[in-house]
């Protein structure tokens, strides 16, 4: 590859065809502000782009097609945004933002999916160092996009927020089971696919796909499943809890899934439970992990 591919109109129609995920207006907003700079800042742009996961997935997206003919699905948000360049990345910005078109009351009940999602990929990525899990990339975007399912459900099912709700707070079935009861889906199953539609690579949607399955991986699965993919739900499971998901998703005090396999996936990543305490108050010192973590 020479040189970086010109992205005309047709392409973005093109790109943004399909499952999108809307994007958070604020960050809109503050990439147009950092755009309008005498000097716009890539870098800047960048880490603005990967906490929004409609934007990062998109990116995503447009630098694993064929027309930049990279060998190995890429899951760098800004290694994408520098090979992309601020016309093309603004250009896609905008189409995402006309395509989306919220309402307030969208807007609002999708607030704490995009506060939970990018403090889980931190914490992923702050966690996958702690373990000496190589690609930190790739544990942010699976913090980030595991749950971009969700906004999907919010527009298709007006009640999806009560589904959440009783879902998150019920300790059986799983959690998707109680969304395939009321809405003969689930947000992993969605999730999956938007992931594939991005071109992420396959271990990452697979665990997409698989991140409320984890008693059965952690159990009965443990000697079958890859150890690559159990990593890395590990530290989003990990990263999940210390976050205090369930409260922010599921206005739900108790992680269900946690009590269930805590204790399992603790010993599978060499950590006591002690140290996961220890990170989980380093991490809530830092602002990542939910005030009072789950002591109850």
């Amino acid at each position: 590859m020479t040189s970086t591919p010109i992205l005309d109109d047709e392409h973005i129609a093109k790109i943004l065809r399909g499952i999108t995920v809307p994007p958070q207006p604020q960050v809109i907003v503050d990439i147009h502000m950092e755009q309008a700079m005498p000097n716009p800042d890539l870098n800047r742009i960048g880490k603005l782009i990967s906490q929004d996961v409609g934007l990062s997935g998109t990116i995503l997206k447009v630098v694993n097609s064929d027309l930049f003919g990279l060998k190995n699905r890429m899951t760098s948000i800004e290694q994408a945004v520098q090979i992309l360049g601020l016309q093309t990345i603004v250009r896609i910005m905008e189409g995402l933002s006309i395509k989306s078109q919220m309402d307030d009351e969208t807007i609002v009940a999708l607030s704490s999916f995009w506060d939970s999602a990018m403090d889980i990929a931190s914490a992923a990525a702050t966690l996958a160092r702690a373990i000496g899990y190589q690609a930190g990339d790739k544990a942010y975007c699976v913090g980030l996009f595991h749950n971009c399912g969700v906004p999907l459900l919010y527009r298709a099912h007006e009640n999806y927020q009560e589904v959440l709700e009783e879902s998150y707070c019920r300790p059986n079935p799983r959690v998707i089971d109680v969304e395939n009861q009321y809405l003969k889906t689930n947000h992993a199953v969605v999730g999956y696919y938007v992931a594939k539609s991005w071109g992420l690579p396959a271990d990452l949607c697979d665990v997409i796909a698989e991140h409320h399955s984890v008693e059965n991986i952690f159990r009965h699965r443990a000697s079958s499943y890859d150890h690559g993919r159990k990593t890395l739900l590990a530290i989003l499971k990990m990263a999940e809890h210390i976050c205090g998901l369930p409260q922010t998703l599921g206005n739900c005090e108790q992680d269900h899934e946690w009590d269930a396999i805590g204790e399992d996936l603790l010993l599978y990543v060499g950590l006591s439970e002690l140290d996961f305490d220890d990170l989980a108050a380093q991490m809530e010192n830092s602002g990542l992990a939910a005030t009072g973590y789950y002591d109850q």
